[in-house]
């Protein structure tokens, strides 16, 4: 038997070997553009604990873990996919012990500290209980991905309780959009002034102006933005912004050329969060109604959500639409928010709002109007703000966002006009916001109005 199992373990050697997933990398024939949350997870790098990251499928996880892998200057590393049965079988081990004794075969050694990078950890639940005594008897960080928050949660819960640190990553803000399209550059390569912009000390107008609308627009607050407004900034970067609500921020639909090209990806990109989240994952018998139930969300995006009758419309129980919903927001396929409010318990039983992971793949399948699809961008560009709810009044008035911790209100607008602002402002101020604004899509230039391609 030892002998099966050691020719097996030298076979997916030499399958790693002869690919790119062993040791090697697949960023070498690519450009490599760096994503916001990168600075964050170096900073754990070497510290006593386990790096997870999750998020929707190919919003470039893998990527990402591969950037920090190249950098680490240790030879002690290997980076496997549990997703490949393969690679289940070095985990598949009674005794914990003889699967680092696998991991050996890898190349892996107890003489100094190893990086070991798991990706969609998830295809293997039991493989917890291994990284938890791995990371407690010998000198490892793991670095884990895993495509569903719910999945992750329950799995980290109880048995990796105070040794992990989780990252959420989502497709691409619009700041990220314009990197990867050269539009700007990455943060960390420039420092600039706007008294250097001023004096002219660059050589291409072009490259400044750039730099103006990175360094002093997307990096301050909303009142910073909302005073800073440039009409040449917007016009140089408006067609990106309409780019970017359309196809969204997927990193491989941003990098493709044409918009047919960009079209394919989005059905690839569906038919593989369907395939492998939703048949692989699920426990659901009914997955038609559970798909119906989806393109039913996405026609609603930006709406409340009325469960009895999408529960009609559907055929099926109310338990069950909530099954769904829950499971939709666990793999990060949709989001709901709650109404705002100063009493907790009516904020938790309010109707909740829904929105999509991504404009281009609501705007695809769903071909929402485009003050749903704007919408519904602005709000996969605050969420990192804080806590975002919504507000409606029974008398009538409303506000699209409320940033809770910040106390900010938001309303989106096509475009704004100075009675929109006056409506927002008078109920913010009844709320008590510290800070009120029309996020809106066209260029205007009044105090008060931010512009969604600022954000």
């Amino acid at each position: 038997m030892k002998g099966k199992k050691e020719r097996f373990i030298n076979n997916s050697i030499q399958y790693y070997s002869n690919n790119v997933y062993y040791k090697g990398t697949i960023l070498n024939h690519t450009m490599i553009y760096e994503r916001k949350i990168l600075k964050n997870i170096r900073e754990w790098i070497d510290k006593n604990a386990i790096i997870v990251l999750t998020g929707m499928r190919r919003v470039g996880k893998t990527t990402l873990f591969r950037i920090i892998y190249d950098e680490l200057k240790s030879k002690n590393k290997v980076f496997l996919d549990v997703e490949n049965p393969i690679i289940q079988k070095i985990f598949q081990e009674i005794n914990y012990d003889n699967v680092f004794a696998n991991l050996k075969k890898y190349g892996i050694t107890d003489n100094e500290k190893a990086y070991i990078f798991l990706d969609e950890i998830q295809a293997l639940p039991d493989i917890v209980k291994v990284i938890k005594y791995l990371f407690d008897h010998y000198n490892i960080q793991f670095f884990l991905t895993g495509s569903s928050s719910f999945y992750l949660k329950n799995l980290f819960s109880e048995s990796l309780a105070g040794r992990k640190i989780i990252f959420e990553l989502f497709p691409l803000d619009f700041e990220e959009f314009l990197i990867f399209k050269g539009f700007i550059e990455n943060s960390d390569n420039y420092n600039m002034s706007s008294s250097e912009f001023s004096k002219g000390q660059f050589g291409k107008t072009s490259d400044a102006i750039n730099r103006i609308v990175h360094n002093k627009v997307f990096n301050t607050l909303f009142e910073e933005k909302d005073k800073n407004k440039n009409y040449i900034s917007y016009e140089r970067t408006i067609k990106y912004f309409e780019e970017y609500l359309e196809f969204g921020g997927f990193p491989q639909i941003i990098l493709a050329g044409k918009n047919d090209e960009k079209k394919s990806w989005l059905d690839d990109i569906f038919k593989s969060y369907f395939e492998k989240e939703v048949r692989n994952f699920s426990d659901f018998r009914e997955i038609d109604k559970l798909r119906e139930t989806m393109l039913l969300l996405m026609q609603r995006g930006g709406s409340k959500l009325n469960i009895h009758n999408i529960s009609e419309e559907i055929g099926v129980t109310r338990k069950t639409i909530y099954s769904y919903i829950s499971f939709l927001e666990s793999t990060y396929f949709i989001k709901l928010i709650s109404p705002y409010s100063t009493n907790v318990g009516q904020e938790v039983s309010g109707a909740k709002k829904v929105y999509l992971c991504d404009t281009g793949i609501l705007n695809h399948f769903a071909k929402v109007t485009s003050g749903a699809l704007l919408e519904n961008c602005v709000f996969n560009l605050i969420r990192n703000y804080g806590n975002i709810n919504y507000y409606e009044r029974r008398t009538g008035g409303e506000v699209d966002f409320i940033i809770k911790d910040k106390k900010i209100a938001l309303e989106v607008k096509q475009k704004g006009n100075l009675i929109d602002y006056r409506k927002i402002k008078k109920i913010a101020d009844v709320l008590g916001m510290k800070e009120s604004y029309i996020i809106t899509k066209e260029y205007v230039n009044n105090n008060g109005f931010i512009l969604a391609s600022d954000i």
